[in-house]
């Protein structure tokens, strides 16, 4: 799979010639493999900094954990999710960065531990859907940390690669506890000058 989807995707990227490129683009430039791919491409631009994705595609994951946690198998991006357009300049880039994380787990991904590599394990999906809902929330960069746990658990998906589910699951960790800082001094900041705003 590794050589033919980067390849790919490198070949869609080059190609492009809309001024807007839509995600269902993005998904369609996966070929057949696309329906495998589709927590990692919506994981991947959350790790750059496009205007208004980070909402959009924080649900669609958090979409696509509800229906593993029900036992089904998303085949597609949901509709809100596939018409949501981005520049050129931003698709091209997304399709680089997914195609250098397919080069480097072709090199170094296998399958191990593969019984913790199933989307179909409850804790998979719970933890998908944590970290779709602090991508979600309105945070400077806090979207970098969640989306990374994302990329790692995806390409684990896709490669059956148990271990790189745990290193997800290890930044996941590092998200939600960098995340609780942030919301607690911002609570902590909050609490010190409101009152003093009230009463000026």
């Amino acid at each position: 799979m590794t050589t033919p989807i980067v390849q790919r995707l490198r070949d869609a990227a080059a190609a492009m010639r809309d001024e807007r490129v839509s995600m269902q683009d993005l998904a369609q430039a996966h070929g057949p493999d696309a329906h495998r791919t589709l927590l990692l491409l919506m994981a991947m631009p959350c790790l750059l900094p496009i205007p208004g994705v980070g909402t959009v595609l924080g649900l669609g994951m958090a979409a696509w954990a509800a229906a593993r946690w029900r036992g089904h198998r998303p085949t597609g991006l949901p509709q809100r999710v596939a018409e949501l357009e981005m520049p050129r300049h931003w698709a091209q880039r997304v399709l680089g960065l997914l195609a250098s994380a397919y080069g480097a787990a072709g090199r170094h991904a296998r399958a191990r531990l593969s019984h913790l590599a199933t989307a179909e394990r409850k804790s998979v999906a719970g933890l998908v859907a944590l970290m779709a809902f602090i991508v979600v929330l309105p945070i400077p960069f806090g979207n970098v940390l969640p989306a990374l746990a994302l990329m790692l658990i995806g390409l684990g998906l896709v490669f059956r690669d148990g271990l790189a589910v745990v290193l997800g699951l290890a930044m996941a960790v590092l998200a939600i506890g960098v995340t609780a800082g942030l919301i607690l001094l911002a609570w902590t900041w909050g609490s010190a000058w409101l009152p003093g705003w009230l009463t000026a």
